[in-house]
């Protein structure tokens, strides 16, 4: 049987591909674990430092949650369903929110529930032309479970994400783009090269500092803005005693590129 998250290698970025191109890439419990068991070899290779996913074929990114999966989990009763679907995919996605290497979704096609709240989820996004988005749980008589009720509203506010999350319509890679959903839309046969080189852009700098700065800005978006700056001062402390700092300052101050080691 072929692994439902491919993980390939080009350089310093990893490549992460929700392989169930039949099924829409849905996200059935084993893609979910699997995504989780791909992430932690990924944060254990200090030889990455960014990465991009996206789904298999031309036609979606995730398509959600794995309705006939969930279906049995839910006719087994409510401590199951939020054991085996609810709270597992809010792992998922927490995982991903908070992961210090940047993470950016290429959305190739289809972002419904759960593909749609992993892209709510990821740091970056960039998505193809050809996407499609939607918050369609409720045409199943349910709220989203993957950390849609909390996120979409952080991005596009209140009254947006709520005629989303209540109308479950479909809209389109402009609106993501507006909502603050996604970074950029690009042509489809652009996609991945164009997540190629916003990684490379990234990867030039201190990967200490991006996991610095990834850390502050996801626990401080929950916190007072007092409790932000302390997060914020902590992250920095973090950073001061590092070999990288001293990299980035002598080599502003010599006017060279810099050559960052991680430590």
């Amino acid at each position: 049987m072929e692994d439902s998250v491919l993980l390939e290698r080009e350089g310093r970025i990893a490549h992460l591909i929700l392989n169930r191109p039949g099924k829409l890439n849905a996200l059935n419990y084993e893609t979910n674990d699997r995504l989780l068991e791909v992430l932690g070899e990924v944060e254990q290779n200090d030889g990455i430092g960014a990465v991009i996913l996206t789904g298999a074929g031309d036609r979606a990114f995730s398509a959600g949650g794995d309705i006939f999966e969930f279906t049995e989990s839910i006719k087994c009763g409510t401590e199951r369903a939020v054991r085996e679907f609810c709270r597992r995919g809010q792992q998922m996605t927490t995982r991903i929110e908070a992961f210090e290497k940047p993470i950016i979704v290429a959305v190739n096609g289809i972002a419904f529930g759960g593909g749609c709240e992993i892209t709510e989820a990821a740091h970056l996004a960039i998505a193809s032309d050809r996407a499609t988005f939607a918050k369609p749980e409720i045409n199943i008589g349910i709220p989203p479970t993957f950390g849609g009720t909390q996120r979409l509203p952080r991005l596009a506010g209140r009254k947006r994400a709520l005629e989303l999350l209540l109308t479950g319509d479909t809209f389109g890679p402009e609106r993501a783009l507006e909502l603050g959903l996604i970074n950029k839309v690009v042509p489809h046969e652009k996609l991945i090269n164009s997540a190629i080189e916003l990684a490379e852009r990234l990867l030039r700098h201190s990967p200490l500092a991006a996991s610095r700065i990834i850390t502050a800005v996801t626990r401080g978006l929950n916190t007072t803005i007092d409790e932000g700056l302390l997060i914020e001062r902590e992250q920095f402390a973090r950073m001061c005693s590092t070999r990288d700092v001293l990299e980035g300052l002598d080599s502003w101050i010599a006017r060279r590129k810099p050559v960052y080691v991680g430590t």
